[in-house]
Formats: C-alpha cells, structure tokens, sequence
C-alpha cells in the first residue's frame, strides 16, 4: 500500500508541474503578442533634390579595336634569312630596319645584270655607228633610231633585268615604313624567306579606331563627333575616350549599322581586342534620377518623395536612360521635391522615413 500510495502522489506532482508550466506560457505570449504589434522604426533613407540637369543619353554596344593604319611587310625574293632585328611587341620608327637576307647570290646577279647591260650598250653603240652616226653626237640621233638601235643590241631587256637585281639587293633589307608596333612576326633567322607570305606587321597603335554596329532605331541618337567611352572586356578597369568619326549610309539585312570611332592613344589597346562602347549625347534639361530611384508598385513604375517625415509614393513614366540614370516625367512632382534615393526598396504609402545624409 505504501508503494502504492508513492506512485500517486509522484503522478500527482508531474501533473501540477505540467500545469504551471502551461500557466506560465499563457502569461508570456501577451508580452510577445504586443511586442509583434508594435510600429516599426522609421526607415532611413537618403534623397535627392529634383531639378532639371543636363542629360547625357547612353547607348550601349560591343565593338572590336583596330589600328587605322597597318603595314604589311613580305621580302621579294627567297633567300636565307641572315638577321632579325625585332620581335613582337617591339616599336619601331619609320625606317628602321626589320630584317635582312644573305644577299650573296643577290650580288651576283646585280653583277650579271651590270656586265650584260655593259655589253648590250657596246652593241647598240655599234648599231649607231654602223647607222653614220658619232658616238660623240648620240643627242643628235633620232628618237625612232635609237629606239630601234636599243631593241637590235637588247639594251631594254639588259636594262631592265638590272633595275630589277638592284630593286631585289634594296628589298633584300626589309625596313618600317611606318612607325608602330611589330605583330605575327614568326619566321626565324637560317630560314628560307617567302615572298608569298607575310613576313611581319606594322601596326600604327597611335591612331586606332573601334568598328562597331547599332540597331536601325538607335542610329539617330549617334552623330559625328559624338563623345564615347571604350571599356575592354578583359580589363574593365581601364576606360578610355573616342568621338564618333563614321557613321556607314547603310543598313545591313540584320537591321544593323556599321559605326566607326577614333580612339585616344593608350598603350594597353591592341588590335582586335574586344570592347565596350559607350556613346553619348546630350538630350538638354530633362528630370533626372538615379535608377536607384526607381521601384515598381503594383505593376507601376514609382518615386518615392519625403515630405514631413513620411513617403509619399507618385507615379512616373520614365524616359532616357545610361548606365546610372533614368529621365522621368511625372504629374505630382515639382521641382525641389526629395526624391528617396536609397532604403525605398520595402517602402509603403505614408510609411515613416528618417533621412540621413548620403
């Protein structure tokens, strides 16, 4: 019995814990219930002041960097390589010398070429004489004669064949006949040169451009000497300047427009790299703001104004735009109002706002 009456009374005790646990989690969920309901804190914000500014319209587009002026160098004969003076990536000036060929066999045949024009001008020296005339007085000689002397005594043909032996020693030495950069330079020295293939480039990286192409519909926010912004994929840290300086008359069969920039010297551009362009234009006073500013309610576009420590909400249709900016038109703004720039991305109609400087 007495154990009996112990196992009661234990049960009796776990029953009257559990009640007052349960009394004391009904006393606490009041407190939590009041705390859920009451207002949040104003939200910070920053703003604006709106006014009318000059508005630079944006368009986008990708292009590719190219010099203006490229020189292509090719020997014109093919004979050992006997130097290399550069490499790739080397500068070079207006005529320095690129490369050179063992000229050996090029002399002899200069040297041939001389003997047989010697030869030749004894012989048609002999034809004039034959002809009465003096070797001394050949100004005297009719055009038509000595044409015909020169044709028997193959003087023309002579001529010709060492004028061509020079030209072959002279280009026997390849010079710049730009200054600019050395590309795809790829023959070695102790190696046949080829006169059908392209011993080396010469591009002028101080006058480069960039081609690229806008839609039909955009073409008439591009004009020469439009100002530009060139960004390169592979460093887009870098930004440097362009103007516009060609706009093609013509529209290809994808609806595309072929534009052409001049772009600033900088020396980390090469050719053929891939860029962003950017070109600007000036679309006079507009309201503008920050894109930032900018949030959808409902389905509208809509700028939140502080005015006596709340957001007042008014719909705008925006209009222009660049990378950081949208122009908007609006029938409840004014000029002056402040505009919520930041911390507008939960805010409601009337909500409290306090603005705190940017």
């Amino acid at each position: 019995m007495a154990k009996h009456h112990l196992i009661v009374c234990t049960i009796a005790t776990l029953v009257m814990l559990v009640t007052i646990s349960c009394n004391a989690d009904k006393k606490e969920k009041p407190k939590e219930t009041v705390q859920q309901l009451l207002p949040d804190a104003p939200a910070e914000v920053t703003t604006i002041t709106l006014k009318a500014t000059d508005f630079e319209h944006e368009l986008v587009s990708n292009g590719k960097i190219s010099a203006r002026t490229v020189a292509e160098l090719k020997f014109q004969t093919s004979e050992v390589i006997a130097h290399i003076f550069v490499k790739n990536g080397s500068r070079v000036s207006p005529g320095q010398r690129i490369a050179m060929l063992d000229t050996t066999s090029i002399n002899n045949r200069v040297e041939q070429a001389k003997n047989a024009l010697d030869r030749s001008r004894l012989e048609m020296q002999d034809v004039l004489i034959g002809q009465g005339y003096k070797l001394d007085s050949l100004d005297a000689v009719p055009p038509e004669v000595m044409e015909l002397a020169r044709v028997k005594s193959g003087f023309n043909s002579s001529r010709t064949q060492f004028n061509m032996a020079k030209h072959d020693l002279e280009r026997a030495t390849l010079t710049a006949p730009i200054g600019g950069v050395i590309a795809n330079l790829f023959a070695k020295p102790h190696t046949l040169s080829s006169p059908s293939s392209v011993f080396c480039h010469i591009i002028d990286t101080r006058g480069l451009e960039v081609q690229f192409t806008v839609l039909e519909n955009e073409l008439g926010f591009i004009n020469i000497g439009d100002n530009m912004k060139i960004v390169p994929f592979s460093m887009p840290g870098l930004e440097v300047s362009g103007r516009v300086s060609e706009i093609n008359p013509w529209v290809n069969e994808n609806g595309m427009v072929h534009i052409k920039a001049n772009v600033d010297y900088h020396a980390r551009l090469v050719e053929g790299m891939n860029v962003r362009v950017s070109t600007f234009r000036s679309a006079g006073k507009q309201w503008v703001v920050p894109k930032t500013a900018v949030v959808l309610r409902s389905g509208k576009q809509v700028v939140f104004t502080a005015v006596d420590g709340k957001a007042i909400w008014n719909y705008v249709d925006t209009g222009l735009e660049n990378a950081t900016e949208y122009t908007i038109t609006s029938e409840t703004l004014k000029e002056g109002d402040q505009i919520i720039v930041t911390g507008n991305i939960n805010l409601a109609h009337e909500a409290p706002v306090t603005v705190v400087d940017n």
